[in-house]
């Protein structure tokens, strides 16, 4: 198979995931390439995500490790199934890479748990809502950058939509309720907007008011999603240069933890709801 010249973020786990299942027996580079019958420099390569693996060598190489767990083993053949182009696709070459990646994230995770202190989460925002956000970033984006990113956010909500949409957790916090992008008109139809989403049967969302107190973590926006099997979760971190994924074993715990303390002290579903409500009605 090619070289690839930019790996997207599920390939680089994929790759990462042979390297761990490689090491954590005690194999060799040299030995692996031996068995899948592929020179040494190619073993590199798959495990940084540059070369695909197949399916039937992933297999093989789990055997040869030792590897006994069929769900994970099976998660991994079926991320290394060759041909399979979301609709995120679409904008590569227009879009940042980690835009991307995000939105192949959410349509692979099997559950989603986020928290958000300053923004509403891009999958519950409206479009003018989402437009006002993009019209405040530093550089300023050109029109025609900001179209493009607003379609991609649009497309991105269809995870949460339909036959299939996958379950979705948000904690808000009361800052990011009471922030006016776009003006009092856009932000009551933004509150509206929430108040209608959470009614969905897959959706939860629950406000942390400001009363709540102190939480862990830096307030930056912090999703988590959930893998066919444990091994297989994700977290995803916003910064100001991009996304960036986390997912080794002491990080996933961490955040785990970070997301149950915030839900724990968050108002329930329902006096959320209200919660958003009163807000909505005092703009």
């Amino acid at each position: 198979m090619a070289a690839r010249t930019s790996p997207t973020e599920r390939q680089r786990r994929l790759g990462a995931e042979v390297r761990r299942m490689r090491t954590s027996a005690g194999m060799s580079a040299e030995f692996a390439a031996g068995l899948l019958g592929v020179d040494r420099g190619k073993i590199s390569n798959i495990e940084s995500g540059i070369r695909a693996i197949n399916p039937e060598r992933l297999r093989t190489l789990a055997c040869n490790c030792g590897y006994r767990d069929e769900k994970y083993v099976d998660a991994l053949a079926e991320m290394a199934q060759p041909g399979r182009r979301g609709w995120w696709n679409r904008y590569r070459g227009s879009l940042p890479q980690g835009l991307l990646d995000i939105a192949e994230l959410e349509a692979n995770a099997v559950r989603m748990r986020a928290a958000y202190s300053m923004h509403v989460p891009g999958l519950l925002q409206t479009s003018d809502h989402a437009l006002a956000v993009f019209r405040v970033v530093i550089p300023q984006l050109p029109q025609h950058e900001v179209a493009l990113r607003l379609a991609h956010r649009v497309e991105r909500q269809q995870v949460i939509e339909g036959d299939g949409a996958s379950s979705f957790t948000a904690i808000v916090h009361e800052a990011a309720l009471r922030m006016q992008f776009g003006g009092p008109k856009v932000a009551r139809a933004q509150l509206d907007h929430l108040v209608k989403r959470s009614e969905q049967e897959n959706i939860t969302l629950k406000v942390m008011p400001f009363a709540a107190g102190a939480f862990p973590g830096a307030g930056q926006t912090v999703l988590y999603a959930e893998g066919p099997v444990e091994q297989l979760d994700t977290v995803q971190v916003d910064n100001t240069h991009g996304p960036e994924f986390l997912h080794a074993e002491g990080q996933l715990a961490k955040y785990r933890a970070h997301l149950d303390w915030m839900e724990n002290i968050a108002l329930s579903a329902g006096t959320s709801r209200d919660f958003i409500c009163d807000i909505a009605n005092n703009l």
